[in-house]
């Protein structure tokens, strides 16, 4: 992408947390499907693109072979004054199953900063609340799943919290934990988890895992907020959903808008992946406007379904059915996966 250096301020809602400094309230996500297969160059022009609209908040892992190019743009966005420097930029990354045992945490994100050319990131997060065997080699989202082992989250979360200490980020948090887990989390944590990131749409509400959060000062961060369509793990009920296309036409908007604007009501961060520009304005469109009561009550009517349900779930791993992995929180009809 050619950049003419020009640098507009970013007027995104930002969200305070715990710790660290304040979280975009929408974020770019940088996964693509299949994970790992992301081309660089395509990636570092969306991203490019992403900070010229206005985005300022990136969220990446070690399995979606992304790092390396949110650097490089990261980098082209200061050198081209479309930022003032790194600090204006919001960058989320995630330990790795394989490397969440003890004595692997603050290696693992030594190697995404080196990935990433960066000195510190902004959040650190736990990706999963399971554990690889350890395995010599770069993380891949390929895995077996015979060899699930059970995380040691009180060790693993004591390097979260060096990671943070020695300043190579900012804030630490999980993903994709749930209030059982959040409640073990919490019982032996000197530093809190200052957000989760979990799937989050108008057919996965999380209510319960919400309210705990707000409770206990955790952001939490949406992903998956238009359901994820076209992956493994989504479904297109959300985006052809009968009833957010009626809101959608009624308040003149997309119904991605509609859902990422009902997300934001939540008081929740979103990271939504487009690549599009169009898109990517899109997604911004949804701060000066407000759905109403009636439409939120109808949104909460709706059946309520989890895509991603069975990835780390295996008769010899340590959990062995979907409601075990989750706690009973949100499984749901696999029938909405259409």
């Amino acid at each position: 992408m050619a950049t003419n250096g020009a640098r507009e301020r970013s007027t995104m809602p930002e969200a305070a947390l715990s710790s660290g400094k304040p979280m975009p309230r929408v974020g770019m996500g940088t996964a693509t499907f299949p994970l790992g297969m992301a081309e660089p160059a395509v990636v570092r022009e969306a991203v490019l693109r992403a900070v010229e609209v206005g985005y300022r908040h990136f969220d990446t892992a070690p399995n979606y072979g992304t790092e390396a190019a949110l650097g490089e743009a990261t980098a082209e966005a200061v050198r081209a004054g479309m930022v003032a420097s790194r600090d204006e930029l919001y960058i989320t990354s995630k330990l790795w199953i394989s490397d969440a045992h003890p004595g692997r945490v603050v290696p693992a994100l030594r190697r995404t900063l080196r990935n990433l050319q960066m000195e510190y990131i902004d959040m650190y997060l736990i990706h999963w609340p399971v554990s690889l065997r350890v395995a010599e080699g770069p993380p891949s989202p390929v895995y077996d799943k015979d060899n699930l082992v059970m995380m040691d989250m009180e060790g693993v979360w004591k390097e979260m919290e060096e990671c943070q200490r020695l300043g190579l980020t900012k804030a630490i948090g999980v993903s994709n934990f749930t209030c059982n887990k959040l409640d073990t989390l919490l019982s032996f944590a000197s530093i809190p988890p200052a957000a989760n990131q979990v799937e989050v749409n108008p057919y996965c509400r999380q209510n319960k895992l919400r309210a705990f959060c707000m409770e206990r000062q955790i952001q939490l961060c949406a992903y998956s907020p238009l359901g994820a369509s076209g992956t493994a793990w989504g479904s297109s009920a959300v985006m052809n959903c009968p009833l957010l296309k009626q809101i959608a036409s009624q308040r003149g908007k997309t119904v991605a808008q509609v859902c990422l604007r009902w997300a934001y009501e939540q008081g929740d961060c979103v990271i939504v992946k487009s690549f599009n520009e169009r898109r990517l304005r899109e997604n911004l469109e949804i701060f000066d406007w407000e759905l109403t009561d009636a439409d939120r009550q109808e949104i909460s009517t709706l059946p309520e379904w989890r895509g991603c349900r069975d990835f780390y779930v295996h008769e010899s791993g340590p959990y062995k059915t979907t409601d075990e992995f989750w706690d009973g929180e949100v499984t749901g009809d696999k029938q909405l996966k259409i």
